[in-house]
C-alpha cells in the first residue's frame, strides 16, 4: 500500500495489515493517543520552568510562553488569560520588580498583548537605564584609571632599586619561603614536619 511505504519503519513495524485506508489511519491515530498525554506533560513542565534571565528579549519570551499555551490548548489543557498574564509577570526577573508592583496595585487588568507591549516599553527603559549607569561606572573607571598611571610613573621613578621583602613577617632582605618565622607557623599548622637538628 501506497501510504505504509511513506510511513516511517519505526511506526511501520508496529502497524497491522490493513487493505481499507481509514482502517489504517484509525490504527495509525491509536498509536498516538497516549502520546498526547506525554506531549501535554512535556509542554506544562517547559512552560512552568520558562524564566527571562536578563531584561533583554521580553517580547521573544512573551511570545514563547504564549505559544506553548496555544500548543496546550489544543491539547485542552486550558488556561485563563488572567493567568498566562500573572504568570508571565512572575517570569521576569528581579529587574521588572517594580513594573510588577505597578501592575499589581492598579484596577485594571491587562490582556497578554498589552502586557506584551507594557514589558516591551519597560524592557526599553530598563536598557536606558542600564546604558546610563554603565557609561558613568565606565567613566569612573577611566579617570581612576589615569589618576593611577600618574601615581605609577612617579613611584617607579623614585624606586628605582628594590630589596627583597618577605610577604610573611614584612623584613627585608629575605624571601617568605626562606623565612624561619614562616617554616616554624607551617610546622605549628601542620602543613610542615618539622626540620631535623643537624648533626644528630
Amino acid at each position: 500500500m501506497f501510504i505504509k511505504t511513506n510511513i516511517s519503519s519505526g511506526i511501520r513495524g508496529s502497524i497491522e495489515q490493513y487493505d481499507n485506508v481509514c482502517m489504517l489511519l484509525k490504527a495509525i491515530d491509536e498509536q498516538f493517543e497516549s502520546s498526547d498525554k506525554a506531549l501535554a506533560s512535556t509542554l506544562i513542565m517547559k512552560f512552568s520552568t520558562l524564566r527571562l534571565t536578563s531584561t533583554k528579549g521580553v517580547r521573544d519570551h512573551i511570545m514563547q510562553m504564549r505559544d506553548l499555551a496555544a500548543q496546550l490548548k489544543t491539547l485542552e489543557v486550558t488556561m485563563s488569560d488572567s493567568f498566562l498574564v500573572h504568570y508571565i509577570l512572575n517570569s521576569l526577573p528581579q529587574q521588572y520588580g517594580p513594573f510588577k508592583i505597578s501592575y499589581n496595585t492598579h484596577k485594571d487588568k491587562w490582556s497578554i498583548n498589552e502586557l506584551l507591549n507594557m514589558c516591551v516599553q519597560e524592557e526599553g527603559r530598563l536598557l536606558m537605564e542600564g546604558g546610563e549607569s554603565v557609561h558613568l561606572a565606565t567613566q569612573g573607571k577611566v579617570k581612576y584609571q589615569a589618576k593611577k598611571k600618574g601615581k605609577e610613573k612617579l613611584t617607579s621613578q623614585g624606586n628605582i632599586k628594590k630589596e627583597s621583602k618577605c610577604f610573611f613577617c614584612k623584613k627585608k632582605g629575605h624571601m617568605k619561603k626562606d623565612c624561619q618565622r614562616f617554616q616554624e607557623w607551617l610546622v605549628k599548622k601542620g602543613f610542615a614536619k618539622p626540620k631535623e637538628a643537624s648533626g644528630k
